[in-house]
């Protein structure tokens, strides 16, 4: 029989956009008593993020609404980058001292603190969740090596924990390749604070945020809204957007990073102009009414876990367009209905879903209200329901396992 009420510990590298209001939410249900262990504050307070390259903090509360920790880092060269970056040896006693039922695992494995934690809870009989973002076992700088090393050493990495959690359903069928049974893994769907994205887009105004780009009011207007990193691909979409040459269409960036100047050369190089704006970073307060004032979403990724932008993308209206290499395809996505999926790295294909695409203002209307009703499923409780359900499951097997042993 399940308990009535659990009490589990949540461990984070550091706060984010997309967490905290999911841990709101669980804080929230009365089946639950979370407690969140943070290893660092990063976001939370301003900080370099090399994916940006610029320092930033986010403009949303972060630690708002459930309980949290900081536990001390001990790194010599403390960060979220590298494997010795975090080291927080207080999470041993967290655990072992702490009656949990379960410790959930946010960090990866990739961090020193994740194998602390893993110890402290197999001494202390604490159940243990954790699992990937990935649905593939590809990297995201695309080493061939590292693939048959996950594929190797993965199987018993995810043994580990008494249920592997997977994002997506490209991530559970990744799981499954892998060799764990239907009863050892679980879904966390990712996803993000659908009232507030609603809300903000239904308070964008989306001809005054035109005006300011100086855009018209009825120009087809693409969007990209990542860090300009070589593994996103920013690049593609610029060509495809030239081969595409719908009249009057217009191509904005929001995001900064490495591939930034390339991208200028590129458009300058296309002969675009004024048809392709860079926005820089845009922090999360405003990008409800970047979104609102585009179209159309593309996030062409060689590399993409999920893609998170997709669900707020959809939220606010856009009909997105997703290279096969973004998770959120498996969930999120219809070809044809909600969004459209193409080969990664074929811009000929992207060109030709965006030609089509911007020239039927009707159909991106229709794509627009499908694609909201499916995201709007794929919501924090839904988030909260898989949790219950993985955190009973993994307790449970927890207690058959001691019960097993006498």
């Amino acid at each position: 029989m399940s308990k009535t009420r659990y009490r589990v510990l949540l461990l984070g590298s550091h706060p984010t956009q997309y967490s905290s209001p999911v841990f709101r939410q669980l804080a929230r249900d009365p089946r639950l008593e979370i407690q969140v262990a943070y290893c660092s504050l990063h976001g939370a307070k301003a900080g370099y993020d090399p994916g940006f390259e610029r320092e930033i903090v986010w403009d949303i509360p972060l630690l708002d609404g459930y309980a949290w920790s900081e536990l001390p880092n001990r790194a010599s060269r403390p960060g979220i980058e590298r494997f010795w970056g975090l080291v927080n040896p207080g999470v041993w006693k967290t655990i072992c001292r702490g009656n949990f039922d379960a410790v959930v695992i946010y960090t990866g494995y990739m961090y020193a603190t994740f194998w602390i934690a893993v110890a402290a809870a197999k001494m202390s009989g604490t159940a243990i969740v954790f699992g990937t973002d990935a649905h593939s076992l590809d990297s995201r700088d695309a080493r061939p090596w590292k693939g048959a090393v996950k594929r190797a050493f993965w199987p018993r990495l995810f043994r580990l924990a008494d249920v592997a959690i997977g994002q997506s359903r490209g991530g559970l069928a990744l799981l499954r390749a892998l060799g764990l049974p239907n009863s050892r893994i679980g879904l966390f769907p990712y996803v993000v604070d659908n009232e507030r994205w609603q809300r903000a887009a239904a308070q964008a105004n989306r001809a005054e945020v035109r005006a300011a780009w100086g855009i018209a009011a009825d120009a087809p207007i693409v969007l990209f809204s990542a860090k300009l990193q070589p593994w996103k691909r920013p690049l593609d979409l610029l060509q495809a957007f030239a081969k595409a040459d719908v009249r009057n269409a217009y191509l904005v960036f929001a995001g900064d990073g490495a591939l930034r100047g390339e991208v200028e050369a590129e458009t300058k190089r296309l002969g675009l102009g004024g048809r392709v704006k860079l926005l820089g970073f845009v922090n999360q307060t405003a990008l409800p009414s970047v979104y609102r004032a585009a179209d159309v979403l593309v996030l062409p990724s060689r590399y993409e876990p999920f893609g998170v932008v997709v669900n707020e993308a959809m939220l606010c209206g856009c009909v997105p367009i997703v290279s096969n290499r973004v998770g959120a395809q498996f969930d999120l996505i219809d070809d044809g209905k909600t969004g459209f999926v193409y080969p990664t790295g074929d811009v000929e294909r992207l060109g030709e879903v965006l030609s089509t695409l911007l020239s039927d203002p009707a159909r991106i209307r229709s794509m627009s209200e499908a694609g909201a009703a499916k995201v709007a499923e794929w919501s924090p409780e839904k988030y909260v329901s898989c949790f219950v359900d993985v955190i009973e499951r993994a307790t449970g097997r927890r207690d058959a396992a001691r019960s097993s042993r006498g």
